[in-house]
């Protein structure tokens, strides 16, 4: 019998395979890098010397030279003398698949506290009250807060809640406690399900001075919506992380 004959790459195959050599072969290695950076994966905070980093992802020095100036214009890593490439900001992991306060997310590295810069019943927007379902302009309480880790801002939180949940706010330790934890104690049940957006936005000059972050800077912007373990909205979320202080992260399961 003949031989089979070997499959040529079709012409579509290789117009792809051009494209790709065309491709910024630094940045797909910088996506590589940050994930080891962010995940702790080089020992003592210090990356491997170039010309190891380039046997190891089979890159030329010049494109990991270029991979690790990327890490550096965010903040990433800097070059040390007679150390080389170092680590030189830590991120915080954020879940995104379980609801939690920040103080109960990020409680492995450190303490949470809250600067409540107004706390205030103040007449619903329209599209406050439409998600809180509430009569329309009925009054909820509106708190706003700067939260940081041991002393480093890391999020603008402002939040709505109705006024039968919140008017015990009021009074309660917010500076020290997640507010999640306190409207299930008001309302004496669990919390059940959040709706979330999660988007990038460039912050104002007011999110900007607060958060000590450089004006127009990107945040990411989270927009959640809590309700009750029965199906009872009762917090309203607008909050903005320092991007360069937090990285998102999540498990998802695809369900057919």
């Amino acid at each position: 019998m003949p031989a089979p004959r070997t499959r040529q790459h079709t012409t579509p195959v290789a117009a792809a395979r051009r494209r790709r050599l065309r491709a910024d072969r630094a940045r797909q290695l910088a996506d590589l890098l940050r994930h080891q950076v962010l995940g702790g994966g080089f020992p003592g905070g210090v990356l491997p010397h170039e010309e190891v980093i380039g046997a190891d992802y089979g890159e030329s020095r010049n494109t990991v030279r270029q991979a690790l100036d990327l890490l550096r214009a965010e903040q990433l890593v800097a070059r040390q003398p007679g150390v080389g490439t170092v680590v030189v900001c830590q991120k915080y992991p954020h879940a995104l698949d379980r609801l939690m306060g920040l103080a109960e997310t990020l409680h492995p590295h450190g303490r949470v506290t809250n600067e409540v810069r107004t706390i205030s019943p103040v007449a619903a927007p329209a599209p406050v009250a439409e998600r809180l379902r509430i009569p329309p302009r009925g009054e909820v309480l509106y708190v706003e807060r700067l939260r940081r880790l041991d002393g480093v801002p890391l999020s603008l939180d402002l939040t709505y809640v109705p006024m039968h949940i919140g008017l015990p706010l009021l009074d309660a330790d917010l500076e020290n406690n997640d507010v999640f934890r306190l409207i299930e104690e008001t309302a004496g049940q669990p919390l059940g399900t959040a709706e979330i957006t999660l988007e990038a936005v460039n912050a104002d000059a007011h999110s900007a001075a607060v958060l000590e972050a450089p004006r127009g800077t990107a945040v990411l912007m989270l927009e959640r919506l809590t309700h009750l373990a029965d199906g009872t909205p009762v917090d309203l979320e607008f909050i903005r992380f320092r991007g360069d202080r937090l990285t998102m992260r999540g498990l998802l399961r695809r369900t057919l």
